[in-house]
């Protein structure tokens, strides 16, 4: 019966993918090495493992959102579920090395991309955890299904230089930020009540009044 082991050997931000895509490159070896395996279903789990690395005090500052204060991160940072996905592994004996395809989004209401905005450089502790279906070819040359075992997975640490590249190539000096409708249209009206002709100076003027707001003293005794 087949015996794999999963390995990730690099990874990096796909140029002309038409949404913001990073590829692992995932090598699967198989003991004995002289057994075909046919194919595999195989389901990955990846996970970000924040507790695994240090974070500079501006780091911190910007995980308050998802993990508070550092004084509290002994009980609030926990692994992170970045996606689940799937890959069709086709035929191989031995060993193969397949892309892994991760994508990604840039919406501040996702957790993961909260996370990775806030880092400065370094890498992404990553777990990622495989199960699935198994087609091999047994002793007697007869096909055989086997399940892939709850307890195969890896680690890789991810360099934040790679998701900050991808990010770049697709959203260009700009983030991106997703919106309730009422919002919007309370925005919107703001925009068009100023005459302000882009997003970036209606809310750059927004931010304006209400720090303007708070530097008054009569507000700060109230």
């Amino acid at each position: 019966m087949p015996e794999l082991h999963f390995q990730i050997e690099g990874a990096e931000a796909v140029p002309h993918a038409a949404t913001p895509l990073i590829v692992l490159k995932l090598r699967i070896t198989n003991f004995p090495a002289t057994e075909t395996i046919h194919a595999i279903t195989l389901r990955c789990q990846v996970q970000i493992e924040p507790a695994k690395r240090r974070y500079v005090p501006n780091e911190q500052e910007k995980l308050l959102d998802l993990f508070g204060t550092p004084e509290r991160w002994a009980r609030t940072v926990k692994p992170l579920l970045w996606m689940n996905t799937s890959i069709a592994v086709p035929r191989f004996t031995g060993e193969l090395l397949v892309d892994l395809e991760l994508p990604c989004t840039f919406d501040f209401n996702v957790a993961a991309t909260k996370y990775f905005h806030a880092l400065n450089s370094g890498d992404i502790p990553v777990a990622i955890m495989f199960s699935g279906t198994l087609f091999y070819e047994g002793s007697n040359g007869a096909l055989q299904i086997s399940q892939v075992p709850w307890d195969r997975e890896c680690i890789y640490r991810l360099p934040v230089s790679v998701w900050k590249d991808m990010m770049e190539m697709h959203h260009p000096n700009s983030a991106w930020l997703c919106l309730r409708r009422d919002t919007f249209e309370q925005l919107y009206n703001y925009k068009v009540r100023h005459g302000l002709p882009t997003w970036e100076q209606a809310i750059a003027k927004a931010l304006a009044s209400e720090n303007a707001s708070a530097k008054r003293p009569e507000e700060v005794e109230a």
